[in-house]
């Protein structure tokens, strides 16, 4: 198979994906056209609102489509073309069922936080515990999204504005777009930013070609791993975690909420959620692409990283400005800024909604917003002081962990609906194994020996299946059993 058609047939896959399976997934949802959506019905002007369709896939899809498509695609590409699996895999039967679902049960339930929906589903016992775990999240992406731009920001401005300057500035922003109105910053700027991430993509690709750098093929004697230190980082679970949101990502299900609050019909929401996941996909195949290319192989990315400590940011300003120019450099350095800024921003709006959905505090008045925000940017700023590396990993497994609670929650739900559960019950399992396996063999993690963390894994994933069938079966007979007495 030819480079050219590897990369065109993984891209056609993610398209075909969005085409074809997301009407099936949406088949199996089921929409109401004529049903009042929350933007109507609990329009506040400043979280509810209606807005089109189209800015909304914006927001979406710039909210999502942090470093996680760019700095772990180019992490993912260390493993070898087997990461072009994944991505595309990934996207169309994991990642972009998931935040479809998150959407649309947000819709359901009047725009709740996903934590909320979590507890309808799971009990209140894991509400309360995903309250605590996915605020913590949503700080750690801010503070994850703080520094990843500000170091390219940094580099950008040699000798001039420090690292120390930009950190102060994407908090100011920050701040500025999680107090604020939905409409007044982000809905505004950020069709600025979809160009500049646009271009970057479209632009770096092309630039690539045309130069007719040698992409690795995707055949089946490269699809092993070639990770320089593979005995440490096997491609199962470390793969999988690295390249977080370019396939699934629980951070998603924290930023469709926020859409599901705005948007005008149901029949929107395969648009803005579905596809706003395909379209990560498809960055995050390009960077993996380049990552795997760039340097002259994957060997040589390995080294580059290895050279660096594993900081994508040197890659990603090399890159752009050797295949670009200084002048496409800064446009595509713009858009990669935008994608963790416009991450960060509503993972910070985000935590907000969800402690004031926690404590009932209204999010009108600006003294309340005020309130919930300024100790959650202390905590965020902290957590800037605390080497890059570490955040990242922890912030992976934390991000993945919440994908596959999110999955669990939809299985319940179609499940108890009589729907086709097999959807989000098969990746359900497969995150489960992902997450329990890397908490138990990561080096972060407990460094358990790789066949009773294999095992364990294993055993918990096949353990968690048995249970929800146990759970379908029971739920349906104790309805039945009430149908007669009704």
């Amino acid at each position: 198979m030819s480079v050219v058609v590897t990369f065109i047939v993984a891209i056609t896959a993610l398209v075909a994906g969005y085409l074809f399976y997301s009407r099936i997934v949406e088949k199996i949802a089921g929409i109401d056209t004529g049903r009042l959506t929350p933007a109507y019905k609990l329009k506040d002007g400043v979280d509810y609102m209606p807005l089109p369709w189209w800015r909304i896939f914006l927001i979406q899809f710039l909210n999502i489509a942090g470093l996680g498509p760019i700095f772990g695609a180019i992490a993912g590409a260390m493993w070898g073309p087997v990461a072009l699996l994944w991505i595309v895999f990934g996207s169309i039967f994991a990642g972009a069922v998931h935040d479809f679902f998150s959407g649309m049960l947000s819709i359901k339930h009047n725009g709740l936080s996903i934590t909320e929906i979590v507890g309808i589903y799971l009990g209140k016992g894991t509400k309360q515990f995903m309250r605590g775990f996915t605020v913590v999240l949503m700080v750690m992406v801010g503070a994850v999204f703080i520094l990843g731009p500000a170091r390219i920001l940094e580099g950008l401005t040699p000798g001039s504005l420090t690292l120390t300057f930009w950190v102060w500035v994407v908090f100011a922003y920050y701040i500025l777009a999680t107090m604020l109105p939905i409409d007044k910053v982000i809905g505004r700027i950020y069709p600025v930013f979809g160009f500049c991430i646009l271009f970057m993509a479209i632009g770096l690709i092309t630039a690539l070609f045309v130069k007719g750098v040698h992409i690795p093929e995707l055949t089946l004697n490269t699809i092993h791993n070639h990770h320089v230190d593979a005995d440490r980082f096997p491609v199962f679970p470390m793969m999988f975690i690295s390249i977080a949101c370019g396939a699934i990502s629980g951070f998603h299900s924290t930023q469709s909420p926020l859409m599901a609050r705005c948007i005008t019909n149901e029949k929107y929401g395969r648009r803005v959620f579905y596809g706003a996941m395909i379209s990560e996909g498809v960055v995050a195949l390009i960077w993996a692409v380049i990552g795997m290319s760039f340097y002259g192989g994957i060997h040589e990315l390995n080294t580059v990283m290895t050279e660096h400590e594993g900081n994508a940011a040197y890659l990603v300003n090399e890159i752009s400005n050797s295949l670009l120019g200084r002048v496409g450099a800064v446009l595509a350095l713009l858009g990669v800024v935008a994608a963790p800024i416009t991450s960060g921003d509503t993972a910070f709006r985000s935590a907000r909604l969800i402690v004031a959905d926690f404590l009932k505090f209204k999010q009108g008045p600006v003294l309340n917003r005020l309130a919930i925000c300024l100790p959650l940017f202390a905590i965020g700023f902290l957590l800037t002081r605390i080497d890059f590396s570490i955040i990242w990993r922890y912030f992976a497994w934390a991000n993945q962990t919440l994908g596959m609670i999110v999955l669990w929650t939809i299985t319940v739900y179609l499940g108890q609906e009589k729907k086709f559960y097999w959807i989000t019950l098969i990746p359900a399992v497969f995150m489960t194994a992902v997450t329990t396996t890397y908490l138990l063999i990561a080096p972060e993690g407990f460094s358990l020996p790789a066949d009773i963390s294999y095992t364990t894994g294993i055993i918990l994933a096949l353990g968690s299946f048995m249970g929800f069938l146990f759970y379908y079966n029971r739920y349906h007979r104790l309805k039945s059993t009430e149908g007669l007495y009704n």
